[in-house]
């Protein structure tokens, strides 16, 4: 592990010796190429860097340790010499960590999809309540919403919500929420009091570049038509919605959440590139539409990744086997807990694999 944390200092040096030199400085395009690869190992290299430094100071404290004679001095040795240890370890295990492959896609802008699932009416509203969530927590962070498209009922409820969020790390964070979500509780509709089980699912797809993905006009059929929904000054009165379809693979894109045509279609556009890059992906992997099931499967109540027990005021995601309460406060964009503690489990599983 450590001439492979030489090599990568070697190649921070020069990538800092190469950005200085004229013929790359005017090459903005190199440039930023070399930038983004420095910034990639910069942590890296900063940890390896404090860790030399410890190990210089360990060597430098027992050599003091076997040439002194004066006892106090001896005894001040011992005591370096036990923190610089437990400083070397825990640096060490940092530089593991920091090690592991890092998705590409972590620094991303998302596109989240969230779908009523099983339960009628009170799916739709979990749904409702999973993008409030979401939306707080994006917000929270300083992150940008922005809703492409949503099919909603009179009642409030949800079947089906498209959004992007814009933020360094964004798919960082939510990607760990892709999967099937059950909630467990008294619906507003129940007169009864009983407890139902409804489900609600989320994929998230990281937004894709345009020169990550060639579409070709020709491929495309758009259509423009009135926006229809709950309401609104501008429903149904001008054509502005947007229906992309991608003619090769069949898919459809729809976006009516924005009063101008242009924009409705370039926030198509970005979420057709999306899907097209998730697929391409997935079959140069092998698995031709099996990421989007796994993220999502059929919305049946088995396939769960965490439910949400309202009268019990308790979560649980069912990855980790992790059980959290204050409910309300997770509903209220109170994610980072749970979010870390998938991401800390990811990250150990990594751990152990890279040991093996």
């Amino acid at each position: 592990m450590l001439d492979r944390l030489a090599q990568i200092e070697k190649r921070f040096e020069d990538i800092e010796q190469e950005m200085s030199s004229p013929d790359v400085v005017s090459n903005v395009r190199r440039l930023q190429e070399l930038a983004q690869e420095r910034a990639g190992i910069e942590d890296v290299v900063r940890l390896y860097r404090q860790y030399k430094s410890t190990e210089r100071q360990l060597e430098d404290t027992c050599s003091i340790l076997v040439s002194e004679t004066d006892e106090e001095m001896r005894t001040l040795a011992k005591q370096e010499i036990v923190t610089l240890e437990s400083s070397l370890e825990a640096q060490l295990a940092a530089l593991k960590t920091a090690l592991l492959p890092r998705d590409p896609n972590d620094e991303r802008d998302v596109i989240v999809e969230i779908r009523a699932g099983t339960g009628g009416d009170e799916a739709g509203l979990f749904a409702a309540d999973l993008f409030r969530m979401y939306s707080r927590y994006a917000l929270a962070r300083g992150w940008n919403v922005e809703v492409i498209d949503r099919s909603e009922s009179a009642i409030g409820s949800i079947k089906e919500i498209v959004f992007e969020v814009r933020g360094k790390g964004a798919f960082s964070r939510f990607k760990y929420e892709r999967g099937v979500h059950r909630v467990q509780r008294v619906p507003t509709t129940e007169a009864g009091g009983r407890i139902h089980t409804s489900t609600a699912t989320v994929a998230v797809l990281p937004e894709a570049k345009d020169v990550e993905v060639d579409v070709n006009p020709n491929d495309l059929r758009v259509d423009i038509f009135h926006s229809g929904g709950a309401g609104g000054q501008n429903v149904n009165k001008v054509a502005t919605a947007v229906r992309i379809t991608h003619i090769p693979t069949g898919l459809v894109v729809v976006c009516q959440d924005e009063r101008s045509q242009l924009r409705n279609r370039q926030k198509a556009m970005a979420v057709l590139r999306a899907r097209l890059l998730d697929a391409e992906r997935t079959r140069q992997e092998g698995e031709i539409s099996a990421e989007r099931r796994c993220q999502v499967g059929t919305g049946e109540r088995a396939e769960k990744i965490r439910t949400y027990n309202f009268p019990q005021d308790r979560v649980t995601d069912h990855r980790i086997g992790i059980t959290m309460h204050n409910l309300p406060k997770i509903m209220e964009g109170g994610l980072d807990d749970l979010i870390n503690a998938v991401a800390a489990s990811e990250q150990a599983k990594q751990l152990e694999s890279n040991l093996v």
